[in-house]
């Protein structure tokens, strides 16, 4: 899977988000969201948003996955 094609999935389910990726090694990412969808959730509410966004990516396509969530300001 490529930076392009995660940070497509994350925009489709959040349009209106500021998305940053990084390609770590292999499959491994990391990647920077930046959204008004997270306001009033907590972290893990937040990353199971992003989560959710990648669906079954995560299983087949992508090995690590760290995430940072922010609320615009």
């Amino acid at each position: 899977m490529k930076e392009n094609e995660i940070k497509y999935l994350i925009k489709q389910a959040m349009p209106n988000s500021y998305v940053k990726i990084k390609h770590l090694h292999d499959d491994n990412y990391s990647c920077y969201v930046e959204s008004s969808a997270f306001e009033g959730k907590s972290l893990v509410q937040q990353h199971q948003i992003v989560y959710n966004a990648l669906g079954k990516s995560l299983d087949k396509d992508i090995h690590a996955f760290s995430i940072q969530t922010a609320i615009p300001k």
